[in-house]
Parts: C-alpha cells; sequence; structure tokens
C-alpha cells in the first residue's frame, strides 16, 4: 500500500511500488493533464510537482513518494499559474500542445524560486522541457511575461 496526495486529495493505492507515477496519475487516478513523452525523463511531459518540486513522474516509482503531495497541472493554482496560463494564451505559445502541462509546470515552479528571471535562468529551469513545435522564443518570452505580470 502507498499512500499519499494528489491534487488535495489523500490515495492508498494497493499498486506495485516500482509502477511509474505517470501511469498511476492516467491510469488508475484517471488525470490525463500529465503526458507521456519519452519514458527516460529527457522530455519533460510528464512533469509533475512532487513536495513543491518539479519532478518527471515516468521515472519515479511511487514506492518513493510515500507520504508526498503530488501536483499535476489540474491541481495547479496560484498567482504564479495564472500569470503563467495568460502570457501562455496571450501570445500563442501552444502548437500541438502535447509539451505544455510539462512547460507550464516547469515556469511555475521557476517563479515561485526566482521572481525576476533572467534568460539564463529561464534556460537553465526549462532545460530538459523539449518542445517538438519549437516554441521556445515564445516559451521565454511569456515567462518574462509572466514575471513582469507577478511584479505589477
Amino acid at each position: 500500500m502507498t499512500s499519499f496526495r494528489v491534487n488535495g486529495r489523500d490515495h492508498d493505492l494497493d499498486l506495485d511500488p516500482d509502477m511509474p507515477l505517470l501511469w498511476v496519475l492516467r491510469d488508475e487516478l484517471r488525470l490525463t493533464g500529465t503526458k507521456f513523452g519519452c519514458g527516460i525523463a529527457q522530455c519533460g511531459a510528464c512533469t509533475v510537482m512532487v513536495d513543491g518540486m518539479p519532478r518527471r513522474s515516468c521515472v519515479t516509482p511511487i514506492g518513493q513518494i510515500e507520504g508526498s503531495e503530488v501536483t499535476t497541472i489540474e491541481g495547479m493554482d496560484g498567482s504564479e499559474v495564472k500569470a503563467v496560463q495568460a502570457a501562455w494564451t496571450a501570445i500563442d505559445v501552444p502548437q500541438c500542445g502535447w509539451c505544455q502541462s510539462g512547460q507550464i509546470l516547469s515556469a511555475t515552479a521557476l517563479l515561485q524560486q526566482v521572481p525576476s528571471p533572467s534568460d539564463d535562468d529561464i534556460d537553465n529551469a526549462m532545460a530538459g522541457n523539449i518542445c517538438r513545435c519549437a516554441t521556445y522564443v515564445r516559451i521565454r518570452q511569456a515567462i518574462h511575461d509572466a514575471a513582469r505580470t507577478l511584479e505589477g
């Protein structure tokens, strides 16, 4: 039995402790905002927050998150994520959309830790979040726009 919270809700699951969190979220809890991309923690599509930090759910066995708080894109709330989502929409960041939940979670985590990030801060925080549509310039701009919104 593994116990943890997802989006503020307690879950006690009798599953193999080696089962990746991604599949628990998608198949067992039906939270499909978190996407499968590569399966080896290289693309970022499966990013969720575990105890407030971005984590690749495709390589995180549920046995490692006992007692943790997991937040998926469906459970994100707060001024940072709202600013990021508004900036994403305002400048049309998404194209295909597959990577967006991971991108938004990573951008939100950055703004929670670095309210006025430099280009280098953004590049470092977003490294490993692959966008196959190559909207990196718009992603960086949206993060800067979100940071300015949060300042004002």
